[in-house]
């Protein structure tokens, strides 16, 4: 018997099948993490498992943003752990107003989806913003 459990708050939702979206991103190798993979032709796959928070900030989560919320988590998560370069951050946003129209967000809306996150998304791209992982019992 385990004496703790080590585990990571603040996600909402976790990913029932494997996701894959071809995106802007080229990485100069393939990426394979865990739960994110990221190919030299820009397909990048969330596998089934992957675990993510949904919109953040005031945007209420709804079906018309929960794919653009589950994509644009999981490439910060390869920006904070610097498997990308930080100038990708804006495609990442970019992807996110894309899919959000794609998924029937009209575009103005999009467009301040958007807005909000290249003001405001900076932080939760850096390496020091890694949720930290917990443990319990704390003893």
């Amino acid at each position: 018997m385990s004496e703790h459990i080590f585990y990571r708050a603040g996600y909402k939702y976790q990913l029932a099948e494997d996701f894959i979206i071809k995106v802007d991103i080229f990485p100069q190798q393939n990426i394979d993490m865990e739960f994110i993979g990221l190919s030299l032709d820009g397909w990048l796959t969330v596998r089934s498992g992957y675990a993510w928070d949904g919109p953040s900030g005031p945007v209420v989560d709804t079906s018309r943003n929960m794919r653009a919320s589950l994509a644009h988590d999981a490439i910060y998560q390869l920006l904070r752990c610097e498997h990308i370069p930080a100038q990708q951050k804006d495609v990442a946003d970019r992807l996110f107003e894309k899919i959000c129209i794609a998924d029937g967000t009209d575009e103005f809306t999009a467009q301040m989806f958007y807005l909000g996150l290249k003001l405001g998304g900076k932080p939760a791209t850096e390496p020091r913003n890694k949720k930290p992982t917990l443990k319990a019992p704390w003893k």
